[in-house]
């Protein structure tokens, strides 16, 4: 298991204290390292759990999709479908500032919290040489938001981590200042368009460039299309209809469970944690959607869950499920 103590460790590209916090990341835990752009809150993308805890940790107000950071163009290929454009912007900006959105591959074995029930992923290669020695040691993909606590500002330094968070995250990985200082451009090529979803370290101009052809820039969307995942208000929603803060559950619903004491139903139930713990239950929510989808129901009932902590992300993702359709 790995030691809980918090850390803030100052390793070389080589250094063998990467390999604990390597450990570290694959028992669970959370691990702030550094890239270019700026520092990163990152958790093993394979681990629903590990996953929950980066919201969790960060206060993240609804379960927006996450950036998977790997090692190169054919580490992205293991998760992602690599259309053309991809690879030549891959092998332009490619470790560098820039995040593909592109269609995931099935059964990449990723969580589902990563990329928020969407049938897309968001890639990255780190340029800096900590975040690529700490890929290169964990063998996994690394999920991660900035390394601050929601709706503040981005840390380009170990320091601002360390006062975000203090003792929560255990282990922060000191790279030195951030060379760019700023996020990474995120280009969605999972359509028949590439789109710029957010200006960064790489400039349009130089993605126009590079493509021989123009982005479509956030100016020019329209307004039914989010410049980001989870901006609408009815998003991510299954097939079924959804009825929340259920206590019973009617003839030809499925139900979304959640603790010991279920109403009885003879339809089918997925439940999100028997035990009434809300980071199991964020990272089981999406597939268990999915499931009760797959399973034919008009309606999922959905039992209430609490308005705590990480739950309140929960129910912030049940209620735009639960909207409106157009």
């Amino acid at each position: 298991m790995h030691d809980e103590t918090a850390h803030t460790l100052k390793p070389g590209p080589d250094d063998p204290v990467l390999v604990g916090a390597a450990a570290a990341l694959r028992d669970g835990a959370l691990v702030a390292f550094p890239t270019e752009t700026v520092y990163g809150l990152g958790a093993d993308a394979r681990n629903g759990l590990a996953v929950a805890r980066i919201f969790e940790t960060k206060g993240r107000p609804s379960f927006n999709p996450l950036i998977v950071h790997v090692m190169d163009r054919e580490m992205a290929g293991q998760y992602v479908t690599m259309t053309r454009e991809a690879m030549v912007l891959a092998d332009t900006f490619w470790p560098g500032p820039l995040t593909l959105v592109l269609p995931a591959r099935e059964g990449n074995g990723t969580s589902s919290l990563v990329s928020a029930g969407l049938d897309t992923l968001a890639v990255r290669v780190p340029a800096h040489p900590v975040a690529q020695a700490l890929l290169r040691a964990a063998d996994c993909p690394i999920a991660a938001p900035s390394a601050n606590r929601s709706g503040r500002i981005s840390p380009t330094r170990a320091e601002h981590v360390r006062a975000e968070f203090g003792d929560t995250v255990p282990i922060i990985l000191d790279g030195g200042a951030s060379d760019v200082g700023l996020e990474s451009t995120i280009v969605d090529l999972s359509g028949s368009e590439p789109f710029l979803l957010r200006p960064g370290g790489i400039s349009k101009e130089a993605l126009e460039a590079a493509l021989g052809e123009e982005l479509v820039a956030p100016e020019r969307l329209v307004s039914e299309i989010p410049t980001a995942p989870g901006q609408l208000a009815s998003h991510y929603a299954p097939a079924a209809s959804v009825r929340l803060n259920a206590g019973a559950v009617d003839v030809g619903e499925g139900l979304l469970g959640f603790g010991s004491k279920l109403p009885d139903t003879s339809g089918p139930v997925v439940n999100l944690s028997v035990h009434g713990d809300l980071r199991e239950a964020a990272a089981n929510l999406f597939d268990g959607l999915r499931m009760l989808d797959a399973a034919g129901v008009s309606c999922i009932a959905v039992m209430p869950i609490p308005l705590a902590g990480i739950g309140v992300a929960i129910n912030d993702r049940l209620q735009r499920a639960a909207a409106p359709r157009n």
